[in-house]
């Protein structure tokens, strides 16, 4: 009698290049995971597993290369992915071309549905995707704001590039959940990136009395911005940054200047959060020592969401009519409802098809004696997350 198939998970990881630290935590836990990931049991049958991992060199051209080789090399069943608003977009689309489950997380779904110049949001066949919203930072963001009072003037650092235009969406973006609360936006344009000279926007803010800056920079512009704002007595109380999705003050261009402003941003994963492994029950907190001692890096908050990523893909396989057909694991991530790492993650109810939903918490980076923390500061959105520290503005 034939042998059952072998199952294979492809995992497009940014190993090297200007994404690389976004890349560590999948480079982590596939091979802290291994004794968890030998084999899937599917109803009665058990089928022999591994995971192929291609490096996307940060790049999309390499990522399409990369799913490719992962389907039609490796054969793989489902294929992972996280980070870059222009790698991650190309991962999915290699996917879709090539009708291969995908699984990915890390930017707000607007950006994952919405494509520059499409007159209506795709729709996907194969690819899965959670994360949060546009308009869940803006909620969060706008509760951290109105710590120092309602209605608030708040300064816009957006770059001129495809997550500035949808933060700025009129219906499905940042600005209109922030307005609707009363604030007043200022937007002096957009910026390319790399940023080289802010100078025009500090002014522009300046002469606006802005007191509060959200941002969705990289940490190296959003330190330029900083730099330049000081230099000319824009002194804002308080920064919200949204791009934060790493721990921002080690290894990171800017982040040590950073480190003194004491940014407010979206908190989607520590580890005190009450979520565990659906693999092996490991907690939150077990998740992030282990990071911490087998890396000597500080704990991520993308950490969690690859973990999920695992968990969805193993889930995937294991519930498939059958798991050796993509189709069938493509079905079985549209019927998906599983508590992981991440949280809840539920494809049956998500804000549109192909998309689950990942609450957030806002938080600040804070000093301690053992270097910075992300402090929860505000939790209405997610209530079973512990609030940490009390909001520190400039006077």
């Amino acid at each position: 009698m034939a042998s059952d198939p072998q199952l294979c998970i492809g995992a497009v990881i940014p190993r090297t290049g200007r994404l690389a630290r976004l890349g560590d935590p999948l480079s982590f836990l596939i091979p802290w995971l291994a004794p968890q990931l030998t084999h899937i049991v599917n109803g009665s049958r058990r089928y022999a597993l591994r995971v192929a991992i291609r490096d996307s060199r940060s790049d999309p051209a390499h990522a399409r290369r990369a799913v490719r080789e992962l389907v039609d090399h490796e054969r793989a069943h489902v294929v992972i992915t996280m980070a870059g608003t222009r790698v991650l977009p190309a991962v999915v689309a290699a996917c879709e071309e090539l009708g291969a489950p995908c699984v990915s997380t890390t930017f707000p779904w607007q950006a994952y549905v919405h494509r520059p110049g499409a007159a209506e949001p795709e729709r996907f066949d194969w690819a899965y995707h959670f994360a949060w919203g546009l308009d869940d930072i803006a909620t969060v963001f706008a509760e951290i704001w109105e710590r120092l009072g309602p209605a608030r003037t708040v300064g816009c650092l957006w770059n001129d590039d495809v997550q500035g235009r949808l933060l700025r969406h009129d219906r499905d973006g940042f600005a209109p959940v922030a307005r609707k609360r009363g604030h007043t936006l200022i937007d002096p344009g957009g910026y390319a990136e790399p940023a080289t000279d802010l100078s025009d926007h500090v002014d522009h803010l300046r002469r606006h009395s802005t007191e509060i800056i959200t941002s969705a920079a990289t940490a190296s512009d959003l330190a330029l911005f900083h730099r330049q704002a000081c230099e000319s007595r824009l002194r804002p109380r308080l920064i919200t940054c949204s791009r934060w999705l790493a721990y921002p003050h080690a290894g990171v261009t800017g982040g040590a200047e950073l480190a003194e402003a004491r940014v407010g941003t979206l908190v989607y994963w520590t580890p005190r959060h009450p979520y565990r492994s659906s693999l092996d029950g490991t907690t939150a907190a077990g998740l992030a020592a282990a990071y911490e001692q087998a890396t000597g890096k500080a704990w991520l908050q993308p950490l969690g969401l690859a973990h999920a990523l695992i968990e969805v893909a193993c889930h995937a396989l294991s519930h498939a009519a059958d798991p050796a057909d993509r189709h069938a694991v493509a079905r079985a991530l549209s019927r998906t409802h599983i508590t992981t790492m991440a949280g809840s993650l539920d494809w049956t109810s998500g804000p549109t098809p192909n998309i689950a939903l990942v609450p957030l918490a806002g938080g600040q980076w804070q000093p301690t004696r053992h270097g910075h923390d992300l402090a929860v500061v505000t939790n209405t959105g997610l209530p079973e997350v512990p609030i940490t520290g009390d909001l520190v503005v400039a006077p």
